[in-house]
Formats: C-alpha cells, structure tokens, sequence
C-alpha cells in the first residue's frame, strides 16, 4: 500500500501526516482477449476500462497503466513546480503540462521506457532562465518522478509564456 508523508504546519508546529491512495483493478480472462477496469477508490473516476490492446496498439476509449502513471505524473510535476515557483515569490498564472509515457518491447520484455515532459508556463515576472531552473528542480523534486528515476528516462521541455 502506498503512503505519502506530508508535513505540514499548524499553529506553528511542524507535524507529519501519511496519505494512503487507494485503486483497486479487476480483469477477467486471458491477457489477449480478456479486459478489465481500474478504478480510483477516491470516487474521481472509474470504473476505467483496460485491454492489453488499449497498451500495446490503440486505446479505442480505453486506458493503460501507463496512460494512468502518464496522468498523475503530469498533475504531480504540475504542482512541483507551481510550489517551486510559489515558494521563489513567482506564483503561476498557468502551468499546462503533458506526459508521454513509452511502452515499448525491449530484450527483458514490455517496460515502460520514457517518459517526456512537456510544461507551458504562465509566470509573470519571471525571467526564461528562471524559469527553465525552476522547471528544472520540480522534474528532479516531483514524487512521481523520482518513483520512476532509475528505470524510466525522464526527459522535459519547459516553456516560459
């Protein structure tokens, strides 16, 4: 089960509090013909439906583990780098950003290889290298990225609005 620690300050105590995020997933019968659905026990969406096709060829109004990690790593750089920003006295108008996950066939099998980052940016204010720096910071500081670091390839293109 995944937990997050999130500290936080109240009345001007430093406290520390674990956040457990739930999925829960079903499929029935054989990897190729078979289906299922993932969803989110938070209620913010599911059932999902899955298809080993929906991975490896089209989605025909389904979704993929990877479509999914490709999600909450956009939303989770997002908020690193809104945070980042925030915290330097340059809070984001916007930040629009995307996430391509590759799935590809390597010699050990199916694995998801790369991921690309790609962030528009609203900062009034703020200068291009800034900017780039603090971009930067969130894609090394972002807790989705560093649950893939080491064995998916993140690369970013950041740009300033």
């Amino acid at each position: 089960m995944a937990q997050r620690r999130i500290a936080f300050e109240e009345a001007g105590k430093q406290r520390e509090r674990v956040m457990e995020s739930r999925a829960s997933a079903i499929w029935e019968g054989d990897l190729l013909r078979g289906g299922g659905s993932a969803t989110l026990m938070s209620g913010a969406a599911g059932p999902l439906p899955v298809s080993w096709p929906s991975r490896t060829e089209e989605a025909n109004g389904k979704t993929s583990p990877e479509e999914l990690i490709a999600a909450a790593h956009a939303a989770c750089y997002s908020m690193a780098l809104s945070h980042g920003l925030s915290g330097a006295g340059n809070p984001p108008t916007r930040l629009d950003t995307n996430a391509v996950a590759t799935f590809e066939q390597v010699d050990a099998g199916w694995r998801l290889t790369k991921m690309a980052l790609s962030v528009r940016g609203d900062v009034p204010g703020m200068t291009d290298d800034s900017f780039q720096a603090a971009a930067a910071e969130a894609k090394d500081g972002c807790p989705v990225s560093n649950a893939l670091a080491g064995n998916v390839a993140i690369s970013l293109e950041a740009t300033l609005i």
